[in-house]
């Protein structure tokens, strides 16, 4: 990492007061932050609009620089990585939003640019019925797509359920802090969190000993959103953070999906009139997420077809398997390869031409469908 970018970006987010919009405006009209530092006694001339008020603070850096270089020390001790928004390493689906952090604090493994990313939010109250829609949800979707992020907040409820189940899969996920990393809240996930760090990754835009106020998990929220490719809702109240979260994604223009709940139901509420309201599309599993967002399967052939035949005859599979590696074979070519009569071979072809698995073409062909 380019560590001057990274020092004079830590302090500019100091010298803004976390204001993240006018970090980014500064940060995007001067190329960076070292950039606004450089420019900090003529920023009215460099950036046309800026206020007196914003010309005035931004003269003084000292104490920006004293709390910069007590955050180098701590990331720098624990391992932890400063991805500015110019570092290649930094979420791409996440610059496009118009309120990017100007820098985030990443400690994991996990690629934060994998192909396929999503996120699963919900009610921090979730009812056993939430439980069993992540847990099936997350399972199959692991068996129809391996490679897929899985992201969420750490909070309570839907979020944890979410990384946990994530992990059980095979999955790497990233829980997006509303702190600094020089902590866990709930402190009761930290044992999860641990786990993460080598199976996905912790990822905030607070410098450390930043409190988890409640603003800050608003303000977090837009994070899970925008890293992400989707996100989906699983039980949610009429009010909560799944819902800020949701209206968030839309605003970015990502795909929302919910869960539907029980008319009534206090935690399925909030799904149900994102449904109702179309700001969300309708899902019962993963399947129907699939579907939702245009992803293709990368199960792989031979398992979809195990699945979809499962009475198929050693001899059966013997053929199948020999035109999955060759396809569109004569029969006498077909006949050697796989050691078998012509006679038995023809009755078995017509066999495999009931089940749907091969049809015959001109010139006595046989193509695996």
């Amino acid at each position: 990492m380019n560590e001057q970018e990274v020092f004079y970006t830590i302090a500019l987010t100091r010298m803004t007061g976390f204001n993240s919009q006018m970090a980014l405006q500064l940060y995007q009209e001067l190329g960076g932050g070292q950039s606004v530092y450089e420019h900090r006694l003529d920023i009215g001339d460099a950036i046309a609009d800026c206020s007196p008020q914003l010309v005035e603070n931004l003269r003084n850096w000292d104490d920006a620089l004293k709390r910069a270089t007590v955050e180098m020390e701590f990331v720098t001790k624990h391992n932890i990585q400063v991805l500015t928004m110019n570092a290649p390493n930094y979420p791409a689906r996440l610059r496009e939003c118009p309120d990017a952090p100007v820098l985030l604090y990443y400690k994991g493994l996990a690629d934060l640019n994998q192909q396929r990313v999503v996120d699963i939010v919900g009610t921090r109250h979730c009812t056993t019925y939430g439980q069993d829609l992540v847990r099936r949800f997350v399972t199959r979707l692991r068996e129809l797509c391996p490679d897929v992020l899985i992201a969420s907040g750490l909070a309570y409820g839907i979020d944890i359920c979410a990384h946990r189940e994530a992990l059980a899969a095979g999955y790497d996920t990233v829980g997006v802090l509303a702190h600094g990393l020089d902590q866990i809240y709930p402190a009761r996930h930290r044992q999860t969190a641990a786990t993460m760090v080598s199976h996905g990754g912790l990822l905030t835009e607070y410098m450390s000993q930043t409190e988890p106020i409640a603003n800050n998990f608003r303000q977090r929220n837009r994070i899970v959103a925008g890293i992400s490719d989707a996100t989906v809702v699983v039980e949610s109240a009429f009010k909560g953070g799944a819902l800020i979260t949701a209206r968030i994604a839309q605003d970015y223009g990502r795909d929302v999906l919910a869960f539907p709940g029980p008319v009534g139901a206090q935690y399925s509420e909030g799904c149900n009139n994102l449904i109702r309201d179309n700001k969300a599309g309708l899902i019962t599993s993963a399947d129907d997420f699939m579907s939702a967002v245009g992803w293709q399967s990368q199960k792989p052939k031979e398992a979809v077809e195990r699945q979809l035949f499962p009475n198929m005859t050693a001899e059966e599979q013997a053929v199948v398997s020999q035109l999955q590696q060759t396809n569109d074979l004569q029969l006498n070519i077909l006949s050697v390869k796989v050691n078998m009569p012509i006679g038995q071979l023809t009755a078995l072809l017509f066999q495999l031409e009931m089940k749907g698995v091969v049809r015959s073409l001109a010139g006595g062909t046989y193509h695996l469908l």
